[in-house]
C-alpha cells in the first residue's frame, strides 16, 4: 500500500499509510501525493483513496477538448503501429509461402485485415483504464462520456462503429467537429462521447 504526503494547514507532512491517513481527517478537498504522482493532487481525484478512506469522488465535467488536428496526428501514429505489425506478421507468413503471385495475393488481402484491427484495437483501449490508444496517449487525450466519466466497452464498440458512418458521409461527420465547441465529431455524437486533453496547450 502507497503512503502519501499530505498538506495540513497549508505544509506538506508525512508520509503516512493509508490507516494513519483515517486519523487525519481527509477531506476531499485535502492536498495528497505518493511518491509515483507527479504533483499533488485533491484526495477525491485519487480512486484508492477514495474507496478506503470514504470519500465521494467529485466528477468534473470537461473543460478541454482536444482539436481535430491533434486527433488526427494521434490516429496517424495509430496506424503507424498496427501497419507496423502488420508487416511483421506478413513477414512471417509470406517466408512459408513458396508461390509468388500467391505471396502477392496473400501480402495485399491481409491490408483488409488493417480497418478492423483498428476498431478493435480502439475499442479496447478506449475502453480500459488509459483511456485512449497509443497514439491518443502519446498526444495527451482521453476518451470519455459527456460528463468526463471514463467509458465502458458497449460505449467504446458503438464510436468506433459508428466512425464508418463519419467515413462514408465522404468525411462530412469528421469535419463536423470543426464547427463544434466541444469538437464533437458525428461518432462523437452518436455514442454520447468527447475526446479530452487534461490541460489546454
Amino acid at each position: 500500500m502507497k503512503d502519501y504526503v499530505v498538506v495540513i494547514n497549508g505544509k506538506p507532512a508525512g508520509p503516512y499509510s493509508v490507516e494513519q491517513m483515517k486519523g487525519l481527517r481527509i477531506k476531499p478537498g485535502t492536498f495528497v501525493k505518493s511518491e509515483d504522482m507527479d504533483d499533488y493532487k485533491e484526495a477525491h481525484d485519487v480512486p484508492e483513496l477514495c474507496d478506503l478512506l470514504g470519500i465521494k469522488r467529485h466528477i468534473r465535467e470537461p473543460q478541454y477538448f482536444a482539436s481535430l488536428d491533434i486527433r488526427l496526428l494521434a490516429v496517424i501514429i495509430d496506424y503507424f503501429i498496427i501497419f507496423a505489425i502488420y508487416c511483421v506478421i506478413a513477414m512471417m507468413v509470406v517466408f512459408f509461402i513458396d508461390e509468388k503471385q500467391l505471396r502477392i495475393v496473400v501480402s495485399l488481402a491481409g491490408l483488409a485485415i488493417i480497418p478492423i484491427s483498428k476498431i478493435i484495437y480502439s475499442t479496447i483501449m478506449e475502453s480500459s483504464a488509459r483511456q485512449g490508444t497509443w497514439g491518443k496517449i502519446l498526444m495527451g487525450l482521453k476518451v470519455c462520456d459527456e460528463k468526463g466519466i471514463p467509458v465502458n466497452f458497449s460505449r467504446s464498440l458503438v464510436r468506433n462503429l459508428s466512425k464508418i458512418i463519419s467515413t462514408a458521409t465522404v468525411g462530412l461527420g469528421y469535419l463536423m467537429g470543426f464547427f463544434d465547441k466541444r469538437q464533437q465529431c458525428l461518432h462523437d455524437k452518436i455514442a454520447g462521447t468527447l475526446v479530452i486533453k487534461d490541460r489546454l496547450i
